[in-house]
């Protein structure tokens, strides 16, 4: 096999590897819309064209080839460093730019076809092509500086590598020569672009994952923080106001002799009294264990379910966290009497020095290791991450459920 055949050997798989990286890019755009990765994959399709169009000049020597050679090189540096931009900067396209890419084609017609110099055509895309590699660098080790990407280094040393490997085209290969080097090089190009670039975007995706996460924690605290503070307004409410009116009537009422519509009253000033304490417990005023206290016994009375509840000495706690525990045990029990078929459960509340742990647990039916999450579960799971906590629930069948949380004791909302 002779020097041209294993050189357009090794330029067509050259392009075959690049065509592949453009359909990666075309792929990334398809899923996400962003306009530097349409840039690239324009950009890895414009350099495999160009592959073609060298390949076609060194089977056939014609001008033509080298021309589109010429003005392929020009708008794969243009579209390279496009997408560089629009990464980095989020720079917005122009109609404007286009005459960037007709200036670059004018050139390569001009060297080609009018001086018919074609070591000066080599040597006016060499440094233009390097000079466009090299800022391309600049820009993502600018990227680099401010996001501390491992992407972007990567990218950065790429480029500014690969922007001074362009100057050898005048040196090492005039007019198609030593070309097996240069598509190795280029590959190895190619391929630490492709990695860096996916890199990067993978890394600014979980960076911009995680602020969102950041976010949305954040909101549920001020949605969990407002939601008690519209509940503490209504039992306020209700307590204060409909409380004292019925609170009047009955006693009207027990006045006049009334004693049937006294006792209507009554019961209905009683699930006013009963709403106003689920809404916002009183005793959790007066601290957490006595709240607690009362939350077991109503729950025991309620549903005649025999509830043990150990509760060790608590410190002086932050009220947002007072009131993760009382809800969290709320809900704990709530979802026993509801799913669960017990005889039986068990309150631990336990403080160390740095955390408190609350476990409830019940002698039920349980659930599959892997239960499908209902609200009530999903309440308990954003009320204690919000606050930077963990909660572990098993649900194995036969044994009962268990939920158990770790809130560190200096958490607040």
């Amino acid at each position: 096999m002779d020097r041209v055949s294993v050189e357009l050997i090794a330029l067509s798989f050259q392009a075959l590897l690049t065509g592949l990286i453009a359909l990666v890019y075309v792929w990334l755009w398809r899923e996400q819309r962003r306009a530097y990765f349409a840039a690239w994959a324009g950009a890895w399709a414009v350099f495999a064209l160009r592959l073609g169009f060298i390949s076609a000049f060194v089977a056939t020597r014609r001008d033509v080839w080298l021309f589109a050679h010429q003005a392929a090189t020009g708008i794969t540096a243009l579209l390279l460093l496009w997408a560089a931009l629009s990464f980095a900067r989020g720079m917005r396209w122009r109609r404007r730019y286009l005459w960037l890419a007709v200036a670059a084609v004018a050139w390569g017609y001009v060297a080609i076809f009018v001086i018919h110099d074609m070591r000066l055509a080599g040597l006016s895309s060499s440094v233009a092509l390097a000079t466009v590699t090299l800022w391309t660098g600049v820009v993502f080790w600018r990227h680099r500086r401010s996001r501390d990407s491992v992407g972007a280094t990567v990218l950065a040393w790429t480029f500014a590598l690969w922007g001074l490997h362009h100057l050898d085209y005048p040196l090492l290969r005039p007019l198609g020569s030593g070309i097996l080097f240069g598509v190795f090089a280029d590959i190895l190009f190619i391929v630490a672009a492709t990695i860096g670039t996916l890199v990067l975007v993978l890394g600014d995706g979980r960076r911009a994952l995680e602020a969102r996460s950041h976010q949305l924690e954040q909101l549920t605290a001020l949605l969990l923080r407002a939601q008690e503070e519209e509940r503490r307004r209504i039992a306020r409410e209700l307590h204060d106001e409909a409380g004292q009116i019925l609170t009047a009537v009955k006693i009207e009422l027990d006045l006049d002799g009334r004693k049937e519509a006294g006792e209507m009253v009554g019961r209905a000033l009683a699930q006013v009294r009963n709403l106003s304490n689920l809404l916002r417990p009183t005793a959790l005023d007066l601290g957490l264990g006595p709240a607690l206290k009362s939350l077991a016994d109503d729950f025991a009375r309620r549903t005649r379910i025999e509830t043990a509840l150990l509760c060790t000495p608590l410190p002086p706690m932050a009220d947002d966290l007072q009131v993760t525990i009382y809800r969290v045990t709320q809900e704990a029990l709530t979802n026993v009497a509801r799913h669960s078929g017990a005889h039986h459960v068990d309150v631990l509340v336990e403080a160390g020095d740095r955390q408190v742990r609350l476990v409830v647990q019940d002698d039920g039916r349980g659930a599959s290791a892997d239960p499908v999450p209902n609200l009530g579960l999903l309440g308990i799971r954003e009320r204690v991450t919000a606050l930077g906590g963990t909660v572990t629930m098993d649900g194995r069948s036969g044994h009962g459920f268990r939920v158990e949380a770790v809130i560190p004791m200096g958490a607040a909302a």
